[in-house]
């Protein structure tokens, strides 16, 4: 049963990400407008949607970072080879980009692996986002430099370049975008890339 359905209230409109604050502990994501009553009785619920202008930002900031790193050299596009520099260099890694189209969502290899990068990025506090559209990413990363051919984008590293003092605007913002989302317990956003 709904909290609508107990309280006889109106659902939330549909099309927009919501937060609900419940009582004094965190937020959690709404789910298309319907909540699970937790049994708390008589706890405070306060919606908040998710402003779009800021999931734009976000998006415009990533593909912005993506075209800036690739430019400097400092992007590793590739599950395995992610977790080779992960394993390898993981002080040098500044942020992570984990890509899935709706047919890779079964893949339990891959969402594995997702598992895997998750965890540690969290460990090594590196800011992580997902990306639901990995043709998107393959027209903005282009395919492989070396043999031209396509490349695995379902994970993405961008690494701090050797130039000291380098700070991207993008990477800023992302890293601010990222801090806010878990500020609503949402630990891996999903960015969605501008046309």
């Amino acid at each position: 049963m709904t909290l609508e359905e107990i309280h006889g209230q109106q659902p939330m409109p549909v099309g927009h990400d919501w937060y609900v604050r419940v009582g004094t502990g965190g937020p959690r994501k709404a789910d298309g407008g319907r909540f699970r009553d937790g049994g708390g009785g008589g706890t405070a619920l306060t919606l908040c949607p998710l402003p779009a202008r800021r999931m734009q930002g976000a998006g415009t900031a990533l593909h912005e970072l993506l075209v800036s790193a690739q430019r400097r050299g400092c992007l590793t596009a590739g599950v395995y080879e992610s977790a080779k520099l992960m394993n390898v260099d993981p002080d040098n890694v500044a942020f992570c980009v984990l890509a899935a189209d709706q047919e890779d969502e079964g893949d339990i290899a891959l969402q594995i692996h997702f598992t895997l990068i998750q965890a540690f990025c969290c460990e090594n506090d590196i800011d992580i986002v997902r990306v639901n559209d990995v043709a998107k990413l393959a027209a903005i990363v282009g395919p492989s430099e070396d043999s031209g051919e396509p490349r695995d984008l379902h994970c993405i590293l961008i690494t701090n370049p050797n130039e000291e003092g380098w700070k991207d605007p993008a990477l800023e913002k992302l890293n601010l975008f990222c801090e806010e989302s878990r500020n609503v317990n949402d630990w891996v956003p999903t960015i969605t890339l501008p046309e």
